[in-house]
């Protein structure tokens, strides 16, 4: 929604300004007719403090995935391109995707295509959702084009929820285990100091180091939250800036345990953006480079680029993946068969149905697996805090008996 600053007169002659909220400028004047005022002038107003905060909105996969069947369900019953895109601007509850839509129709109604106005809401629409669109255009078929997309994006939004659920729990129950002790360590041990050093007799090692880290943990508690977030600010500033995300997706890839899932799903991402792109036309070295910036990870965006490269000089596209790490020989024999019998996009279909079955296979795995490591962790540091205090209480309980 937009703020707008109107000037006209009534339906009985008499000059009359003011402010109205309206999606576009079209809907305005509209919406001013209707109240019987005669526009004279009508201006955006830019600033700010007139506009909708919509800094935590975005448009979510899910989201897409809705607008897209809703869509191609629309045009197959017989509605023209324009009524389907007000009719789901009307119905969304995403104020974002109704904005985009709703300047889309207006475009489209000024004699953009479809393609072009999308492009123009590029905070709205992906890359891919445009390129694939205008490839639809150019074959005439922007129904399949759209079934296809929603396909896509239903493969790659349940992909990324398997991911998130199998770092999620135990970043949860770490986070938990980590209160847990720091709460033990600067609150609960060095209430036991002042008695135990009243004791007189020398303590258990385990004890003593137990009290010497309760003590510096009561003191500088402080320092290690500051450090936390510090680290936390500093992961999130490297993960917006691509000089350094490439190390921390390096770090990432190579990361005991959760390294392989990443790894798996990247390619299984990667795969199903260029199987999708090809199979909708879409010019190979355009799509190289639509894969490089939504792949979402700069190691595997970097090997792209190279066989982007590759691709330019008349080479193989999958001679740089052969190189690297990241590719194992399953995806560059696939794709090597695709070049040599002209059908990647199928191969590389097939590279991300594997790829996703094994990102489900090894979610599963890793939750049956790291739940009992998890349990049995916090149970071992717990214990030891908790015997390095009974140790000596018992010795006391000794000497009074």
């Amino acid at each position: 929604m937009a703020m707008y600053r109107y000037r006209g007169r009534n339906r009985n002659g008499v000059l009359v300004n003011g402010k109205l909220k309206s999606e576009s400028e079209k809907d305005a004047r509209i919406k001013l007719k209707e109240k019987g005022v005669n526009v004279m002038e009508l201006k955006a107003l830019d600033s700010w403090l007139y506009k909708d905060v919509s800094l935590f909105q975005r448009v979510t996969t899910k989201d897409l995935v809705i607008f897209l069947r809703q869509f191609s369900t629309l045009l197959h019953a017989g509605l023209s391109l324009v009524d389907s895109i007000e009719i789901l601007a009307k119905q969304t509850s995403n104020k974002l995707l109704k904005e985009g839509l709703s300047t889309v129709s207006e475009d489209i109604r000024t004699g953009a295509s479809f393609s072009e106005a999308t492009e123009k809401q590029r905070h709205v629409f992906p890359p891919l959702f445009t390129n694939m669109i205008k490839a639809g255009e150019a074959g005439g078929n922007i129904e399949e084009i759209l079934d296809r997309l929603a396909v896509y994006y239903e493969k790659q939004h349940a992909t990324k929820q398997k991911v998130i659920s199998a770092i999620s729990y135990p970043a949860v129950v770490g986070v938990v285990a980590f209160g847990v002790v720091v709460f033990l360590l600067a609150f609960v041990v060095p209430t036991f100091a002042d008695m135990f050093s009243s004791f007189g007799s020398e303590l258990p090692w385990i004890t003593a180091f137990v009290l010497t880290l309760g003590e510096t943990m009561q003191q500088f508690w402080w320092l290690l939250m500051l450090l936390v977030l510090g680290m936390g600010v500093g992961i999130a500033v490297m993960a917006k800036d691509k000089r350094y995300k490439y190390y921390l997706d390096y770090a990432l890839l190579k990361m005991p345990i959760f390294g392989g899932l990443l790894q798996k799903a990247a390619i299984a991402r990667m795969s199903r953006t260029l199987s999708s792109l090809f199979s909708s036309s879409v010019p190979v070295l355009q799509a190289t480079s639509i894969v490089e910036r939504v792949v979402g990870n700069e190691v595997l965006a970097k090997v792209i680029r190279d066989s982007r490269n590759s691709l330019e000089k008349g080479e193989s596209m999958a001679e740089p993946m052969e190189k690297h790490w990241i590719f194992p020989p399953l995806v560059t024999q696939m794709v090597v068969v695709g070049e040599k019998t002209g059908s990647l996009d199928s191969m590389l279909g097939k590279v991300a149905d594997f790829y996703e079955v094994e990102v489900d296979q090894a979610t599963e795995r890793l939750k049956t697996a790291i739940e009992p490591l998890l349990i049995v962790g916090l149970a071992v540091v717990v214990g030891v805090i908790v015997a390095a205090i009974a140790i000596p209480m018992f010795e006391i309980f000794d000497t009074i008996g």
